[in-house]
């Protein structure tokens, strides 16, 4: 599998990596950043994913979240991938809408024309990305937690319940908690999945929460002045399935933040910190 790496920065002691490989999950090149800190030098350290929202790349963490300093003191590998497959043969919203297509692969296997050929967001952040990571970096493949925002905070709530094997931690910033009951979710899951709203259970934290047979250590921050609340984040939804089956996850409403990368930068050293119980 060809990897290359594009760029190598000094950061907090450690070093800002940005990578591009040809994936044979997705059928297009990606591209994918990991923070190493100081550590690394060492030896193998535990990683965290972060998967990031609508609209963004491999990028937009890296530079605008203020993450490394806390995983350069916490001995912390990041990983940021892309939100989606790229490239002119892949295929985009008809109207180059931001919620679907490119940059909205929503972490899920995509079953429906002509989706199914490229958009496979989950095989590749649980199978395909760590397997590149690990050979390319000096990490620990059984220290594993996994984060995100919004979309990428569903990505992460899905697919660390869905595989509490493979992640000691989750945690999540205004995620998207049920994709079954939001305008942006309905037409992601409608258009990658098809109509049928039974094989978009698989893909809804609400749902997983109810039939979760493992207890992960989870954490939720979300914005109480985010415009996307009531419409399409509606985190109520996850306390109530908490609620109805004891499910123990630590959510936050934090007042007067929004759901910008601002919101993010406030409470990433407090997301780090909770990964780095998990990951010793």
């Amino acid at each position: 599998m060809a990897v290359e790496q594009l760029a190598s920065n000094r950061c907090f002691g450690g070093q800002q990596l940005r990578f591009k490989h040809n994936s044979q999950v997705l059928g297009c090149e990606m591209f994918f950043s990991v923070y190493l800190p100081p550590q690394a030098k060492l030896g193998p350290v535990p990683v965290l994913y972060y998967l990031s929202g609508l609209t963004c790349t491999d990028e937009n963490f890296v530079i605008k979240a203020g993450a490394q300093q806390f995983a350069a003191q916490c001995g912390i590998a990041l990983v940021s991938p892309d939100t989606s497959p790229r490239g002119d043969e892949v295929p985009d919203d008809s109207q180059a809408a931001y919620d679907f297509g490119l940059g909205a692969g929503f972490y899920v296997n995509a079953t429906e024309a002509p989706w199914a050929q490229h958009y496979r967001m989950y095989d590749y952040i649980v199978s395909e990305l760590p397997a590149v990571v690990n050979d390319q970096c000096p990490v620990d493949p059984n220290r594993v937690s996994i984060t995100g925002h919004s979309m990428g905070g569903h990505g992460a709530l899905t697919i660390a319940l869905k595989n509490p094997e493979k992640y000691r931690s989750v945690s999540a910033f205004s995620p998207i908690v049920s994709p079954m009951n939001c305008p942006w979710g309905e037409k992601a899951l409608g258009n990658y999945l098809g109509q049928n709203r039974d094989a978009w259970r698989e893909y809804d934290s609400c749902e997983l929460v109810r039939n979760a047979k493992q207890h992960l250590p989870v954490l939720v921050d979300q914005g109480g002045a985010d415009n996307f609340l009531n419409e399409q984040l509606k985190t109520g939804l996850l306390l109530e399935a908490c609620t109805e089956v004891a499910y123990p996850m630590d959510i936050r409403i934090q007042a007067g933040y929004d759901h910008s990368y601002y919101f993010i930068a406030s409470f990433i050293e407090d997301h780090i910190r909770f990964h780095s119980q998990y990951l010793v």
